[in-house]
């Protein structure tokens, strides 16, 4: 039987986070000793790009949610409760959940693993000078004259910046080619197209 079948049965053909029936992806949670099914669950759309940090985090939309799916009896799940849960810590319904929440000592680890529960809950997303939300291969136009460091090439406004790739570590820059060169361009001197 295939993943997806195997989802679709253990989950009723819902989400297994939020329980909609719209838009379902299959899901592998990172971090896993093992892969397939056991590792894998059904999620929305919006689940997933809230879980990816592809767009700012909605609490309103997981504190209806968490509290419930931290009970599952399916381990991936609960390992992205536990994971989502510490994103929103220092909100009290999520505090309080982290306290609740029981995970063995298998699914602990490979909860603890992806770091989340270390850092400040905070999701930094790259973003234009309007707030858009940028992703990799985006195309940006730029908002203001850029000198080049370096170079003698000065990137003119209204430029177009075909598939930019996003700085990993650092919301606030991208790299993109402009005449040939690439170079690496703040957020806040581009809007998205």
């Amino acid at each position: 039987m295939k993943i997806e079948d195997v989802l679709k049965q253990r989950s009723g053909n819902v989400c297994e986070l939020s329980g909609t029936a719209d838009n379902l992806v299959i899901y592998e949670v990172p971090f896993a000793k093992n892969k397939g099914a056991d590792s894998s669950i059904l999620i929305s759309e919006k689940c997933l790009n809230q879980i990816e940090k592809k767009e700012l985090p909605d609490s309103k939309f997981w504190e209806g949610i968490l509290p419930t799916a931290m009970w599952s009896e399916v381990p991936a799940v609960q390992v992205v409760a536990y994971r989502m849960l510490n994103r929103f810590r220092n909100e009290s319904w999520a505090s309080d959940a982290l306290d609740m929440i029981y995970l063995d000592d298998d699914n602990m680890e490979w909860a603890q693993a992806s770091g989340d529960h270390l850092g400040d809950g905070n999701v930094q997303l790259h973003m234009d000078s309007n707030g858009n939300i940028l992703q990799g291969g985006d195309t940006v136009t730029l908002i203001k004259d850029l000198d080049v460091k370096g170079s003698s090439l000065n990137a003119k406004i209204g430029t177009a910046v075909r598939n930019i790739r996003l700085v990993h570590d650092n919301h606030e820059q991208i790299e993109g080619k402009v005449e040939g060169q690439t170079i690496v361009i703040l957020t806040k001197y581009v809007k998205k197209q």
